[in-house]
Formats: structure tokens, sequence, C-alpha cells
């Protein structure tokens, strides 16, 4: 008992040396080290899809990685517990994901405590702090730009995901949307029986929309992840249109069978969809749709290199609906984008750039409905987010661009301004909510150009 005694009385004591009773080389060899050799990613990935790692901010020895982050000033010298890296990976604690912030909050702590403990023996080296700034070193961090990193932030993924797909849900009720059902609504009575008929046939699975965008968001990227033979994932990672997300409201109901009945949907190409064609291809929603879902697996592999390879990602949903008559000469289901520019008073001319556009197809009567996204530019971006997704009524020019060339069935993300406008119409627009409240323009309205 003795010999356990004393055993316990060493480890006790060798378990209570500070940072302070050790040189900075032995708390990095100890704490940091372990950090920069694990395979599994750090704590970044609970804020980051991809692009950082703390691993990013640490060099082989002690001595460079302390320099390197104090000569780009993510260390404070004079107040250690307040340097920037130590900011940098307790941003975690500050997640709205209160799940995300539960399951990464063990290795955070540790990481954190791990560079302050490191960080704190560093200052205590006056010869350390005081040595020349390293103007040949290599610097440490992400290897992509900062604006690369921000775009594969979470929050910036899910403000996406809000305006590209949360925003389109209704286009799944009830069968996809069990929060939007009300009980106390009579007229919700049929869909919520319908709804339950379809989860006791076909399981939970039917729930794709959550109660919110972040819970949604969460579930879709967790079956991403997920790789069944039966069928294709609501997320394909790996080929983005051929995620079950779009090609499911795109597809027709399931053939019949001999008995005339409607056979089992498919999950598997070709995809069939018990609910039939909730979303055209090549429409707005469409084309939101499938930009969002080839962003975020571009931003997932962590795919874009620089800021030139971001897409654009600055439309707003709104409910705004402009109809143009008398295509006469256009070809029916022809793809047309619609671009809305404003009349500027002061320059009396039309803005360069549009301030909303729509995707849509020539129906057989020769008609063109769209729902408009509002484009905001950098200085309006805020404004939209604080105000709400609207456009005030005044003139303006549409421009019109018919996909001549089917590009957009390659890249349906595509915008085809670019090139002069086929057709154009100037009205006086009102920008009311809903397809009865419409703009309408009259075949006489528009002007084709050749």
């Amino acid at each position: 008992m003795r010999q356990f005694e004393v055993l316990a009385v060493i480890i006790i004591a060798i378990s209570s040396v500070s940072a302070d009773d050790r040189n900075a080389s032995a708390v990095f060899a100890e704490r940091i080290m372990p950090i920069f050799n694990s395979p599994d990613p750090s704590s970044c990935v609970q804020c980051h899809l991809s692009s950082v790692d703390l691993k990013d901010y640490i060099r082989p020895s002690s001595r460079d990685t302390f320099l390197s982050l104090r000569d780009q000033e993510l260390i404070d010298v004079k107040r250690p517990r307040e340097s920037k890296i130590l900011h940098l990976i307790a941003m975690g604690e500050s997640d709205p994901d209160s799940l995300a912030k539960r399951i990464h909050e063990q290795n955070r702590k540790a990481e954190y405590e791990a560079f302050a403990t490191w960080i704190e023996s560093c200052c205590k080296d006056t010869d350390l702090v005081n040595a020349p700034t390293q103007n040949d070193a290599a610097s440490v961090g992400p290897a992509k730009p900062l604006e690369v990193v921000r775009h594969a932030r979470k929050d910036r993924v899910l403000d996406s995901f809000v305006r590209n797909i949360w925003s389109q849900r209704m286009r799944c009720f009830p069968c996809h949307t069990p929060g939007e059902l009300d009980p106390d609504n009579p007229m919700h009575a049929k869909p919520i029986e319908r709804h339950k008929e379809f989860v006791a046939q076909h399981g939970a699975k039917m729930n794709i929309f959550k109660e919110t965008p972040e819970k949604t968001l969460r579930s879709l990227a967790a079956s991403s992840r997920t790789h069944r033979k039966d069928r294709l994932p609501l997320i394909n990672l790996e080929n983005p249109l051929q995620s079950l997300l779009i090609l499911k409201p795109t597809s027709k109901l399931p053939a019949k069978g001999d008995d005339g009945k409607i056979g089992k949907p498919s999950s598997q190409i070709p995809v069939s969809h018990m609910g039939g064609i909730k979303m055209h291809k090549d429409d707005h929603s469409y084309k939101a749709f499938a930009a969002w879902l080839q962003d975020y697996a571009k931003s997932t592999s962590g795919e874009y290199k620089n800021g030139e390879s971001l897409p654009k990602d600055n439309w707003y949903p709104t409910q705004h609906v402009v109809r143009i008559k008398g295509l006469t000469d256009w070809p029916n289901l022809a793809t047309v984008q619609i671009f809305v520019h404003r009349w500027d008073t002061e320059t009396e001319s039309w803005s360069k750039e549009p301030v909303a556009f729509t995707q849509s197809k020539v129906t057989p009567r020769k008609i063109v409905n769209g729902v408009l996204f509002v484009l905001a530019q950098d200085d309006s971006r805020k404004e939209l987010e604080s105000t709400g997704e609207t456009l005030l009524p005044g003139k303006v020019q549409l421009r019109l661009h018919l996909d001549h060339e089917d590009a957009l069935s390659s890249d349906p993300t595509l915008f085809l301004n670019a090139n002069p406008p086929d057709a154009t119409a100037i009205i006086e627009a009102e920008f009311n909510q809903g397809f009865k409240n419409a703009d309408i323009v009259e075949a006489d309205q528009v002007v084709h150009h050749e």
C-alpha cells in the first residue's frame, strides 16, 4: 500500500506542474503537435464546411509557429489570453446551432486550452517575444483567400439555403412540410390526413422540411453522407443535379401497371414522384435549387480556389410575378430569362445592372410567367435582409433572353444577359404579391429584336 501511495504522490506532483515550469517547446510538443498530427478535422468544422483547419495555423516547430502567429498579429504578447487565434478557436461558442455547439464543445475547449497554455509559455520567453520579424518565413493560416473561407462558413451556406431552397418549400406542401400543417385551420384537414397516409406508407423520410431551416439543412447534410444502392441521396455531392431534392419535384408520377394502378415511386434513375411534377425544369425554382446544390457540393469539397471562382449568390426571393403574353414566334417550352432594369430619373436611362430576374418556359398559350428574385448589389444586400425582399413600384424595362443554344441544360446557373436581349417591354410595374396580382405585359407592349 505504501508503494501505491508514493506513486500517487509522484503522479499528482507531475500533473500539477504548471505551464510556468515548462518551456514553450515542451508545451508545444505535448499540447499542439497532437492537433497538428491528428488525422481528424479540428473544431473548425463546426463553423466551416471546408477551406480552414486549425492545423493551418501550426508549423513544425514551436518557435516558427509562434513567430508566424505573432507576425500576423494573431498573438497578443502583452495579453496572451486575448490573442486573436484564441478568439477564432472560441467562435464556436456563439454558434446559434445548439446541437453543433454541443457536439464540438469538448474538442473546442481542449484546443483552446492547448493554445492558450502554449501561448502563455511562449510569452514568458523574452528572447522569443522580442525576436525580429521573420520576413522570409512562411505564414500560417488557410491557404485559400479569405473570401473563399467565408463562403464556406455554415452561416453563409444556411443563409443561401433559406433564400434558394427553404423559400420554395411550399411547392412540396403538404407531403414534405409537416411544420406548415395547422390543425386549427379547417382548410388543412385534408392535407393533414393525406400527409398521415403518406408517412404511414413511406415512413418518416417524407418529412424532408423540418420545423426550421437549420434542422432541415442538418438533416439534408446527414443524408448526403449516406450512400445506398437502392436510392440516390437527397443531396448528391458527387453529382448535385442527380440529387433527389431536385429530381423528385421535377419528375412525373410512376408508370401504371397492367392492372391500371400507379406503380411504386422510384428513387433511382429514372426517378418518379408520387406527387408528380411540382417544379418545371429550368424555371426560377429549379434554377435556385440547382445553384444551391452545386454551390453546396463545391463548398463541401473545397473546390473553390479563389474569389473569381465563387458564385454571385446574391438573389433574394419575392412574391412579385410578371406575366408576358403574345410570344407567338417563340417555341413552346423554350426557356426564357427576364431581367428587370429600373428607370433612373437622374441619368434618364435604364439601370446598368438588373434589379431583379426570373426564369421560366414559354407555355403552349405563348405566355411566360415568372416569380422575381431581387438581385442585390453589395451596397443593398444589408437593406434587403432588414427590410424584406420587395421592389418598389415604378417604371421598368423587362429584357427577355431566349435560351437559343439550350445552354442552361449544361449549366443551370448560367445568366444569359451577357448578350443583347431578344425582346424588351417597358411597363409601369406595381410589384404586388402573388400570381393573381401579377404585372401583366400584353403582346403589343413587347418589342422583338433581331
